[in-house]
């Protein structure tokens, strides 16, 4: 489950019956960082540890359903249920988790411009999208379910956000 922060996969993440893998808290907890990026302050994940752990936690052998929670989950599986918001709702999360300003406008524009999308068409043989703007968590994480006992179906590519950004000049 993947989406640009502030789309609800936490949240979700949290209602959903199967075992979850939090790859951010991989990438802090356990120290599968590179260091932290000074522009954004963050940590830059080591992804070829956070692999290695995922494969520790989570073997391809195991039928169990577990999922990978985190905006760069898409990497790691073969399948991506993408989370999206409308920008303006994104915006007002992101200013409660007192983000940055040019952070917020980086991740309004990811959301705008579909690019966790785009890369989870290039890593993942099966992509699901679901637009969370208006929903529950728990219709969130009840369509979620759905889609991975494949009683649901929701391709991608129907979600434009592109109107609602206000570019400057």
């Amino acid at each position: 489950m993947t989406g640009t922060p502030g789309t609800g996969k936490t949240t979700v993440a949290k209602l959903l019956p199967y075992r979850v893998i939090d790859l951010n808290a991989l990438v802090r907890d356990e120290g599968l960082s590179l260091g932290t990026d000074p522009e954004r302050g963050c940590l830059i994940a080591d992804v070829d540890a956070l692999a290695g752990r995922i494969e520790e936690l989570a073997p391809d052998e195991d039928d169990e359903i577990v999922i990978l929670e985190g905006h760069f989950s898409h990497q790691f599986a073969s399948e991506a249920i993408v989370l999206r918001t409308s920008p303006k709702v994104l915006r007002e999360r992101l200013a409660r988790r007192v983000y940055p300003e040019k952070k917020i406008r980086e991740n309004l524009e990811a959301e705008a411009l579909d690019v966790i999308l785009v890369e989870a068409t290039e890593w993942c043989d099966r992509i699901s999208e679901i637009d969370a703007t208006e929903m529950s968590p728990q219709e969130v994480a009840d369509l979620v379910v759905g889609i991975l006992c494949r009683e649901i179906a929701m391709p991608p590519g129907d979600i434009d956000w592109t109107g609602e950004m206000e570019f400057d000049p």
